[in-house]
């Protein structure tokens, strides 16, 4: 089992050069070639061999080859990694890397937004039972283009609990240009707060746990990175659909800078007298200062007034 000496592997820098790899803007690509920054990632994303699974995704949209980001989750000693790369051209120096782990790392080609999890599973030898039982690391950079797409993806399977999601305890450290990680942290004394910020908080406990400067990726974008853990909550503070929460977020998010009370006066305009009713009976029900604004409800009072909502059988009126 690893930690152990592997092979020796060729410098990253040299495997740019044998490779001729270069970083592609359309896939937001942005190289770190500093081992050093990858450790301390590993080492503040605590993954330990009490992970049953860690899928890495896009080992090479940042970390570069022969993934610098995996070969420190390997000298962790974890013994079951399966990494979801989309771009070919780094495939030869990962499977370099499978090799050398003596396939404790398993690689696959994908997209991981469109990718059948079911796939990562028997990748991973893991069936049905054992995951009821077992913790899964989801760890990565995300392509800052496309960053929220992955996130809301995930939360969403999250709150079924479908495809990789079904385990029992689910970790997921994951990379992001620093205002999108802010805005995942926001708390509800920050102007940061926003709709992404309810979603995440919603299922999973937040805290950034390092920030990587720009300085530190070729080529070096405009923007720093933040690295973001999420720790699926428990018990999910959701008690209904998450469309509703996301259409009822959305809505109330559209007037920000208003207060509660003239959000609720403005949703009830075009509402039965039946539905205002029962609108003045959530509000009561939510029991929150109405002179406050969307940013300072916290997710679990969201969580809340959608489940009125949908107790009720109402939804946000379309314009």
């Amino acid at each position: 089992m690893i930690p152990k000496q592997f092979p020796r592997l060729l410098a990253v820098r040299d495997l740019v050069k044998i490779y001729g790899l270069t970083a592609k803007s359309q896939l937001s690509q942005n190289f770190i070639l500093d081992k050093n920054i990858t450790d301390k990632i590993v080492k503040y994303a605590k993954i330990s061999q009490n992970d049953t699974l860690v899928v890495e995704v896009g080992p090479e949209v940042i970390f570069l080859g022969p993934g610098l980001l995996t070969r420190s989750i390997l000298e962790t000693g974890i013994s079951n990694i399966v990494a979801i790369e989309k771009d070919g051209r780094f495939l030869p120096t990962l499977m370099q890397l499978a090799e050398a782990s003596e396939h404790t790392l398993k690689i696959i080609k994908g997209d991981m937004l469109k990718i059948d999890h079911e796939k990562i599973m028997k990748a991973a030898h893991i069936d049905e039972d054992r995951i009821q039982v077992s913790n899964l690391h989801l760890i990565g950079n995300l392509p800052f283009n496309i960053a929220s797409s992955f996130l809301v993806q995930w939360i969403k399977m999250l709150s079924d609990r479908s495809g990789i999601f079904k385990f029992s305890n689910i970790t997921m450290t994951l990379m992001f240009q620093k205002e999108v990680g802010d805005r995942i942290i926001a708390d509800t004394t920050s102007p940061q707060r926003g709709r992404m910020s309810v979603l995440v908080q919603s299922f999973c406990e937040v805290k950034k746990i390092y920030e990587v400067p720009s300085s530190v990726f070729v080529p070096r974008p405009k923007v720093d990175a933040s690295v973001i853990q999420l720790t699926a909550l428990p018990n999910p503070f959701l008690k209904a659909p998450v469309n509703l929460l996301e259409e009822i977020v959305g809505y109330f998010y559209l007037f920000r800078r208003k207060t509660l009370n003239s959000i609720f006066n403005k949703l009830q305009k075009n509402l039965s007298e039946n539905k205002k009713e029962i609108i003045l009976k959530i509000i009561e029900q939510l029991n929150v200062d109405m002179s406050l604004r969307p940013e300072n409800l916290t997710a679990e009072q969201f969580c809340y007034l959608t489940k009125l909502f949908y107790d009720n059988s109402l939804s946000i009126p379309k314009n």
